[in-house]
């Protein structure tokens, strides 16, 4: 699992609260002494009005699950193609399975779009991408999970909140401390999301009184529906649409930047593979997971939204284009791109990049933003299109 963008945000009141001297005596923010930072717990979720009954029930028997923190240390990411990784999450089985549920489920996904303007398609591909429709939840202990994470150093400010919220989970009837299990990281239910999101955003579609994201598709559903919408999803306007591109363009311009709208694109020779131009008015991006000799989306502001979801470039192309599959358009042309790097090549490369004084981030052999916005300094440095795809011809050439 890679963590969504908009938890990387920190509780500005916890790091206040953290900061004061009485709160440093009662316990530490993070580490130390399971017990004594438990008590911490407990007295930020009582603070927040949770009675203190229930916040003993919900951290009775609470404890270290070193498997998660080895999930974390090692967390996965995605050095797989475009190609390879959207046909094997974009399968035929999932693809008539999510047509098979849009059916079952058409009365709540209609609600879901009149009250948050979020089509079927679209909250689908997510619940296949996240729990292929939550035959896949994860068989990790929730409150554990939570208690570890925000307990470990390494990103306590991301994970305290969390486990107060599921502390008020527990309270609201919503959580069992005990048999609640999910993601490594907190994450429940058939879309996978945060506690903190599930009190936020959660909709009773059932109307059972609860909201139970685990068993209850209605619920799962109008409750990611509500949480893309406040990610920012507008109602009627496409996230991606995939086009094909003339020989020569600024391809410097390509990638996940601003300054160009969908007409501008047009007017330099892209077209959409539908015909559909109706779109000219919104801000687009041309992005090309595989350079310019692959497969080419124009990507619209809804696209933000899968970015919002998940960081991975790769993850969040393949889950906007599953839902372009959903909702009727055709298996793209992937054209014939170049051999990229492996992991050892795109190491040397970012290395490479390093030393030319470029900001790549981290060398994980990742094909990241950063990376990609190297590479077309130097692709256009050295003469070339500059379409940020990283080639062993190109990396021999630095």
């Amino acid at each position: 699992m890679i963590l969504k963008a908009r938890h990387a945000l920190a509780s500005v009141a916890l790091l206040a609260l953290t900061a004061s001297p009485v709160f440093a005596q009662q316990a530490p923010a993070c580490g130390g002494d399971l017990g004594a930072f438990l008590q911490g717990v407990k007295a930020e979720a009582v603070a927040k009005g949770v009675p203190a009954d229930v916040v003993d029930r919900a951290l009775a028997g609470a404890a270290i699950n070193e498997k998660v923190l080895s999930r974390d240390r090692a967390q996965g990411v995605f050095k797989q193609t475009f190609t390879e990784f959207s046909k094997r999450t974009v399968s035929k089985s999932r693809l008539d399975i999510g047509a098979q549920k849009m059916k079952e489920y058409a009365d709540v996904f209609a609600r879901a779009e009149k009250e948050f303007g979020v089509p079927a398609p679209v909250i689908t591909a997510f619940w296949a991408m996240e729990t292929d429709f939550g035959a896949v939840q994860g068989d990790f202990n929730t409150r554990d999970a939570l208690v570890t994470l925000a307990h470990d150093c390494r990103r306590p400010e991301m994970f305290r909140p969390q486990l107060i919220a599921a502390i008020e989970m527990v309270q609201h009837g919503d959580l069992d401390p005990a048999t609640t299990t999910g993601a490594w990281a907190g994450e429940i239910g058939q879309v996978q999301m945060l506690p903190e999101d599930i009190i936020a955003y959660g909709v009773d579609g059932d109307g059972d009184g609860h909201v139970n994201l685990k068993k209850s598709s209605p619920d799962a559903i109008l409750t990611a529906a509500k949480f893309i919408q406040s990610l920012g999803f507008k109602a009627g306007q496409p996230a991606i649409q995939e086009v094909s591109v003339p020989e020569q363009l600024p391809w410097e311009k390509t990638g996940l930047q601003p300054g160009m709208k969908a007409s501008d694109w047009f007017a330099l020779g892209v077209k959409p593979r539908n015909g559909d131009t109706a779109f000219g008015n919104l801000e687009a991006s041309l992005v090309l997971p595989q350079g310019r000799k692959g497969v080419a989306f124009l990507t619209y502001p809804n696209f933000n939204v899968y970015l919002e979801w998940n960081q991975s470039f790769i993850y969040t192309t393949s889950a906007a284009y599953f839902a372009t599959r959903l909702g009727g358009a055709p298996t793209y042309e992937g054209g014939n791109p170049e051999q990229g790097l492996d992991d050892t090549g795109m190491k040397a490369l970012q290395t490479k990049l390093q030393t030319l004084g470029h900001d790549v981030g981290k060398v994980d052999g990742i094909l990241g933003s950063g990376t990609r916005a190297a590479l077309q300094k130097e692709q256009l440095r050295l003469g070339r299109p500059a379409d940020g795809w990283a080639t062993l011809e190109l990396l021999n050439s630095l």
